[in-house]
């Protein structure tokens, strides 16, 4: 399976939108990105489904352009006007040529899922290779209201247990993607948000 940050090259805030590539061609969250159309293009004609992770702005604010563009089914574990599919926790979801189960794992946003095959996890921002805050191993923010570093950690235990020992290919709503040992990565942001310090102490 070929996945594509088709966000790589924005000059404004945005997530990362995955494009997997495949049996069922998948975009893993819309981004922010103007352009975002033409840049999937390049990578593909057409467009089977997009999946949310969650739906803060960064990760929402292209997705009717999405939509409309490709028509595509949406699916997404919060209500959202344009949802084909709603998503819970335990259900599996092809995504290109790999299966992943929708592991709920909330703490960043209320909506928040991530998605885990046997290879690859799409981790949202619940945890993130590198964001500027930690390098090889960090976790999404939770100093805004609605968001709980309680429930994160909880949430970053439900993923390493429910994660497969082969994962080696972490596709995080912010920062690199990292290929290698994604078990060690998640472990390691669990470590720090166990610490309970804030993440950005200067802001």
């Amino acid at each position: 399976m070929d996945v594509h940050n088709v966000t790589a090259d924005a000059e404004t805030f945005t997530c990362n939108a995955y494009l997997a590539t495949g049996e069922r061609t998948t975009l893993v969250d819309a981004g922010a990105m103007s352009g975002v159309v033409d840049a999937i293009r390049a990578h593909a004609d057409a467009v089977d489904a997009v999946v949310l992770t969650h739906q803060h702005g960064d990760h929402v604010a292209q997705l009717d352009a999405v939509l409309d563009a490709f028509d595509a089914e949406l699916y997404a574990y919060a209500d959202h006007s344009r949802r084909d599919h709603a998503i819970e926790d335990g259900d599996e979801l092809l995504v290109g040529d790999e299966t992943c189960e929708v592991v709920y794992t909330p703490g960043h946003a209320d909506d928040h899922v991530s998605l885990v095959s046997e290879n690859s996890l799409f981790s949202g921002d619940v945890v993130v290779h590198d964001d500027g805050a930690f390098d090889d191993g960090s976790f999404g923010r939770t100093d805004s209201p609605n968001q709980s570093r309680e429930r994160l950690i909880e949430s970053i235990e439900d993923l390493l247990e429910r994660m497969p020992e082969g994962v080696e290919h972490m596709y995080s709503g912010h920062g690199g993607v990292f290929h290698g040992d994604v078990r060690e990565v998640v472990e390691r942001a669990l470590e720090r948000a166990e610490r309970r310090e804030p993440k950005y102490p200067d802001e």
